[in-house]
């Protein structure tokens, strides 16, 4: 027993010792690295900076893409929930949504097996609530509260809900029930307690009586969610209301909302492909059989729930999707901008390789081992790295502000998340091994015997050492110039999309939407008289939108030719008589429609005269298209016009009168009477409220709506001109740094050329050349990488800009210009020093 006590006491103290001996060796190398820093203050302050920069960057990067990828990943079975959505064809025309029919519903429920749970859910947008509080007299009444739906009972067990007051078992189940979570519970009722708030009131649109049954909690408290509803009225509600089921078209299997959704939770051992199949027979047996004689195909599709986040071509109910490809090329971003700081560092170390050949030498010749060695020069990059860490984490509020406008939709972020920490002890970890592995290796090599007679340096020009530096600064530049050229073209193209002639008037035009549910014509045409009255108003218009919006409204119209049937799917734009005037849209051909309120007579644009088999915009007047059993002559021909963004072919459409969908007022104002323009819309307003009191009035400018349309273009322009800078900045850092190195070096042969009569101008060439050189090569490596990069993401655009090809030798030029300006700082201080001060040691 004594004996194995004695054993465990020399283990303990053989330890002991041992980590002592470690922790004086690390305070001792951590000595040496800060030493070192402080001797080449210059060199150090540009690996800090140039690491600073890309770790920040990095940093904030990986804040945007963790929180858009981090999405509803806290729901239960998160990888068995799908949507529901339709894709179809029609001639050749093709559509996506993320709603289905409204029946698909009650069929997807009974007739689809291998699900364990089939949700649906409709959403709802009354203009009006009326709040009646409990021991008050007259309810309180709220306007255009936003994020309310129809749902089933199921709703709740698919979504982890907590339950605040009531219960989910029998909140949902009857019509006139609604569930209320916890932020909308304390606008209706600010002072009751949860338990309090059931039983109370809520009317909606003065015809929807609902009483609350349950109060659940926001669901963004347990994560980011794209389910952002805030009030659940019991779907049994317009099962109970004829009015509701035929607004809906809850029989109907001949159109789609987009506010109709379904959602399912493959049961366990169902497969996605198994159950795709089943959804492609639901949709063949439920297909009109005239829909397949036109050649109409409607297919249904499972679309997972982590790519709801993400997808454009369905969206998300009263949110922007964000961009996932914008996403990769940041992280791409993050990645070059890392490896520039680090070439910088590994290219200025090995540089210095021969600066610190005495103090490798001696240290091997007093002992130290190569693995000591190659610990010591890690220990220095760690040290550099850790102050650029802090530095960049100091700078995160900063940057999240400077770069606001560019965050995704609701991103947030707090210092204190571990996820911070625990990002930048990684980054701090990789970037020391990525940046001082290599050059510690190098610094450790070599023989103490010819390191200390100094044959290293004498061949040091021509080393493989020389060669990888050349490499990495080719690599650096090569990145540089592709986010520059990227730059340039993506910004032509916005600017091109921006200033194109899109057919319409788009300056001095505003417009705003009556009430959703106002069926009035009487009441739109009041307001619209009164506004003709109006100071600055050049012209005022009633139509179912603008000339240029997100939205389509379509429909399938046929044309017989005598000959053959054509079917085609035009998107339809309603105005009374001024709306072509407006918008400064002619008319090619024909006339303009008669005064009237219903669908009598059509014009067309050229796309869709071409389309019917027209020849020239007369031969269509006088044809009559065929629409829901109806017989239309066209009137007239209008030129083609820009009804989208760009990223759109131009598509047939037919202008119409039609008052029941004319909810928009459009109005062009006076241009030379900017001045009175706020007066004006004050005025608006008034008369708005006026007529419909109990609603909103706001109101948009067409030309600002065109450029918000091209948001996400926008953000890549900015956030390319950004990359581009700090790239640039980076690479020039590296640069400098090595020039700076290079300069010190040749100090003598710079002498003597000057006392052998040398110019400036001469020497600052003999020492730029070499580096110039590597940035010509590094353009002609960029060019065809930054080509295909750039034709791959214009094909984005229906409508692009023409690539000049002398666009790419200009930011070639820019480029060497860049690199010659940061040479010169440095070149030009060398070449003009004094020589008598270089060679007075020979």
């Amino acid at each position: 027993m004594q004996l194995a006590t004695n054993q465990v006491s020399l283990f303990t103290l053989f330890y002991l010792h041992h980590f002592y001996n470690w922790q004086i060796m690390f305070k001792n190398y951590l000595v040496v690295a800060i030493r070192n820093l402080r001797r080449n203050k210059i060199l150090s302050v540009i690996n800090v900076l140039g690491l600073t920069i890309g770790i920040s960057a990095s940093l904030l990067i990986f804040l945007m893409v963790q929180y858009d990828f981090s999405f509803d990943r806290f729901v239960p079975g998160a990888d068995r929930v799908y949507r529901i959505v339709s894709d179809y064809s029609f001639q050749g025309n093709e559509g996506h949504t993320r709603g289905t029919q409204v029946p698909l519903a009650a069929v997807v429920k009974k007739e689809l097996t291998g699900i364990d749970l089939a949700v649906s859910f409709h959403a709802y947008y009354p203009a009006k609530q009326s709040v009646m509080r409990t021991g008050e007299s007259k309810p309180v009444k709220f306007q255009l509260q936003n994020n309310i739906i129809f749902a089933d009972a199921s709703y709740f067990s698919m979504l982890p809900y907590r339950w605040l007051a009531g219960s989910p078992a029998t909140a949902l189940t009857e019509p006139g029930q609604v569930v209320l979570d916890e932020t909308r519970a304390k606008l209706y009722f600010p002072q009751l307690s949860y338990d309090r708030i059931i039983g109370n009131i809520i009317t909606y649109d003065d015809t929807v009586v609902a009483r609350v049954t349950g109060v659940v909690q926001d669901l963004d408290k347990q994560g980011n969610t794209d389910f952002t509803l805030r009030e659940f009225i019991s779907l049994a509600t317009v099962l109970n209301n004829k009015g509701f089921r035929n607004q809906f078209g809850w029989e109907s299997w001949g159109g789609t909302s987009s506010d109709q959704q379904v959602f399912v939770r493959l049961a366990k051992g169902s497969t996605y492909a198994a159950m795709q199949s089943k959804l492609h027979a639901l949709g063949e047996k439920y297909l009109k059989e005239d829909q397949r004689k036109n050649n109409y195909t409607w297919i249904y599709s499972l679309q997972p729930l982590s790519d709801i986040h993400f997808n454009s071509k369905y969206g998300i109910l009263n949110k922007p999707v964000s961009n996932k490809t914008m996403l990769y090329g940041l992280m791409l971003t993050a990645l070059f901008l890392v490896a520039l700081a680090c070439i910088n560092f590994i290219n200025l170390t090995t540089a210095r390789a021969t600066a610190r050949a005495k103090e490798i030498g001696i240290r091997k010749t007093m002992g130290s081992s190569r693995a000591q060695l190659t610990f010591q020069f890690l220990c220095e990059i760690f040290t550099i790295t850790g102050i650029a860490s802090v530095l960049s984490l100091s700078l995160l509020p900063l940057l999240a502000k400077a770069f606001a406008e560019y965050m995704p939709y609701g991103f947030y972020f707090s210092m204190a998340d571990p996820l911070i920490a625990l990002f930048l002890a990684l980054l701090t970890i990789l970037v020391s091994l990525l940046a001082g592995m290599y050059p510690s290796m190098v610094l450790s090599s070599g023989n103490a015997v010819d390191v200390l007679k100094n044959q290293a340096q004498a061949n040091s020009g021509r080393t493989r050492k020389a060669w990888m530096r050349q490499t990495l600064t080719v690599s650096q530049f090569v990145i540089a110039q592709f986010f520059i050229m990227g730059t340039f073209v993506v910004a032509k193209q916005i600017r091109y999309m921006m200033n194109t002639d899109l057919g319409f008037r788009k300056e001095a035009v505003i417009s705003f939407f009556t009430p959703r549910n106002d069926t009035s014509t009487l009441r739109r045409q009041t307001l619209l008289n009164e506004i003709k009255k109006l100071p600055a108003v050049e012209m005022a218009s009633l139509g179912s939108d603008v000339a240029n919006s997100g939205g389509w409204w379509t429909a399938g119209i046929d044309y017989n030719d005598g000959k053959n049937k054509i079917s085609t799917i035009a998107e339809l734009k309603a105005g009374d008589d001024n709306y072509l005037t407006l918008f400064h849209i002619p008319l090619i051909a024909g006339r303009t429609l008669l005064p009237a309120d219903t669908i009598r007579e059509v014009v067309i644009n050229e796309t869709y005269q071409r389309k019917l088999g027209f020849k020239t915009a007369g031969d269509a007047i006088g044809k009559t298209l065929t629409w829901d059993d109806r017989n239309i002559p066209i009137v007239g021909v209008m030129k083609d016009f820009h009804a989208h963004s760009l990223n759109n072919m131009i598509g047939p459409m037919a202008f119409i009168h039609l008052a029941s969908e004319s909810k928009a007022v459009v109005i062009a104002l006076q241009t030379a009477a900017k001045d009175k323009w706020k007066a004006t819309i004050a005025q608006m307003e008034k008369s708005f409220k006026q007529i419909y009191p109990e609603s909103e009035f706001s109101y948009s400018f067409q030309d600002d709506s065109i450029k918000y349309s091209y948001g996400a273009e926008q953000n890549m322009k900015h956030l390319m001109g950004w990359a581009s800078g700090l790239t640039i900045v980076i690479s020039c850092l590296g640069l400098l740094g090595l020039v700076i190195y290079t300069t010190s070096q040749r100090t003598k042969e710079i002498g003597v050329r000057k006392v052998l009569g040398a110019s400036v101008g001469h020497i600052v060439k003999i020492l730029s050349k070499d580096f110039l050189m590597l940035v010509a090569i590094a353009f002609i490596i960029a060019t065809p990488v930054a080509v295909w990069a750039i034709q791959q993401w214009m094909k984005n655009f229906a409508y692009r800009t023409a690539v000049n090809w002398w666009l790419f030798p200009l930011c070639g030029i820019a480029m060497i210009v860049i690199a010659l300006i940061t040479l010169s700082f440095q070149t030009i201080k060398a070449a003009s020093a004094n020589p008598v001060k270089s060679l007075r040691t020979e």
